[in-house]
């Protein structure tokens, strides 16, 4: 099993070593040096002795990324090491960029601790050495070992700090343009479908009626009948198209200047349902909404019945249909029942079930409920539409 390979420092710690390096071999050249030779601390005079710590401490300058933690202990030892020598000025600075190094691109807890240990160490010896020297100089060497220490570690922790909070900051403002996007998205998604039921609401009654009269004026050899369903339909196609271009009309003005089209209310039930019984329907409303309903109310009751009539229009056998709205316990109550069975002699119309789903969803974004389905009555099997629509949640959601 071959052993994991180290990972190659970057190419700026590379420069960084050789840059020390060749500095410190610069001075020492010169025969610059930090402290002269004479000097008690001085256990290893001369020039040569020097050279060695200077090339560890640019081997750890060289991996202050990769491996900061390990850095920074060799360092401190290679540092140790420089004061018995008479050192090296570039020694000096390099430990300086790795103790900044290890606190910036190392382990949390590193970064944590790190200058809180400098810290200490640098109280620890300006006490000690104004102790054992009684002068006011002494105190110089605490600053020194402040400066070589929590200096460097305090400043890798300030960058350290606006650099994770610049990176929360683009985590944050990342996160802040997927929620937009998933808004724009599930709001373009609602509006198709908002879309989607309005244009089947007002079209499909309309198509129905055409398709259904169409079917009747072929089949049948009357010229009175065949004029009369003409007739039908040339009316449904030109209520058709004039719903379709307001439809058009709202969808493409941008400008805000036109006034909106206003939204079908209950007061225009009779209206509908005359021509539900011009396009052959026997109907009966029986409508008490009552005042003062919420306009998405009004809205979704329309449209309910509009789609519950198109229904019958298309798959109800024949007999009466009852349309019926009542107000009861701060809700508005829909009932639409039309004859159910197979016995219809009237040419039947492919239904795609959209209108279903268009009513229960109306009835969901009110927070109400809805049923359709075949039911048993006196009168025999029936297909019901019950919808019911409060009037308190359509309150909150207009205002």
């Amino acid at each position: 099993m071959a052993a994991p390979r180290l990972p190659r420092p970057p190419r700026f710690d590379a420069y960084a070593a050789l840059a020390g390096l060749l500095g410190g071999l610069l001075l020492w050249g010169f025969g610059l040096v930090t402290r002269p030779g004479d000097e008690p601390i001085v256990l290893l005079p001369g020039a040569w002795p020097v050279l060695v710590p200077l090339a560890v401490m640019a081997c750890c300058e060289l991996a202050r990324r990769t491996a900061p933690r390990a850095a920074l202990l060799t360092a401190t030892v290679t540092l140790v090491l420089d004061t018995v020598t008479q050192g090296n000025l570039v020694t000096l600075v390099m430990y300086t960029d790795v103790m900044y190094a290890a606190v910036l691109y190392g382990t949390p807890a590193s970064a944590r601790r790190i200058p809180w240990i400098t810290g200490l160490l640098s109280v620890a010896a300006t006490v000690a050495s104004f102790a054992a020297w009684r002068v006011p100089e002494a105190l110089l060497i605490g600053a020194a070992v402040a400066i070589l220490t929590f200096a460097p570690a305090s400043t890798g922790l300030i960058v350290r700090n606006h650099r994770d909070a610049a990176e929360a900051a683009r985590l944050r403002a990342e996160q802040t343009a997927l929620l937009a996007e998933l808004d724009r998205a599930q709001a373009v998604t609602a509006e198709r479908a908002r879309m989607a039921r309005e244009l089947h609401d007002m079209v499909a009654n309309h198509l129905s009626a055409i398709a259904i009269h169409s079917t009747a004026a072929l089949s049948l050899d009357d010229p009175a009948t065949t004029r009369q369903a003409l007739g039908v339909i040339r009316e449904n196609s030109v209520e058709g198209l004039a719903e379709m271009r307001r439809l058009i009309g709202i969808l493409r003005d941008s400008s805000g200047d036109v006034e909106p089209v206003a939204a079908p209310t209950l007061d225009g039930l009779g209206a509908l349902v005359d021509g539900a019984r011009a396009n052959g329907l026997d109907v009966a409303l029986e409508a008490d909404p009552g005042e003062g309903l919420p306009a998405p109310v009004e809205l979704a009751a329309y449209r309910i019945v509009q789609e519950s009539l198109t229904n019958a229009l298309k798959h109800a056998a024949p007999g009466p249909v009852t349309v019926a709205l009542g107000r009861r316990d701060g809700a508005l109550h829909i009932t639409v029942t039309s004859p159910y069975g197979e016995d219809r002699d009237g040419p039947r119309v492919p239904g795609s079930g959209a209108g279903l789903v268009g009513m229960r969803e109306r009835a969901a974004l009110l927070r109400g409920s809805f049923a359709a389905g075949p039911e048993v009555s006196p009168d025999g099997v029936i297909w019901a539409v019950r919808a019911v629509l409060p009037l308190v949640e359509a309150e909150g959601a207009s205002a």
